[in-house]
């Protein structure tokens, strides 16, 4: 069994990240993220889906960036943080 880095939970069902050179451990989706995911830089919250990103500031969303002055990204279906 593999130990969660996130919770400490020993589980059967562990899975593995590999990102960036290095591995992750994690006995759930809700620890990955955690972990994970990047975080709003307006309203704070975990970048779950895909979200957008300018100068290498992440965002959940085009009106997140928009507040914080960010211009010409929209929300798209097809990629993160391109503009039309």
């Amino acid at each position: 069994m593999a130990v969660c880095e996130v919770c400490g939970n020993d589980y059967a069902l562990a899975f593995e990240i590999h990102a960036q050179g290095t591995v992750h451990v994690f006995d759930s989706f809700e620890c990955a993220i955690h972990r994970m995911a990047p975080v709003c830089e307006h309203c704070g919250c975990k970048v779950v889906g895909h979200g957008v990103e300018s100068d290498g500031h992440f965002y959940c969303c085009a009106h997140c960036a928009m507040s914080q002055g960010v211009q010409g990204l929209v929300d798209h279906l097809d990629g993160p943080g391109r503009a039309s």
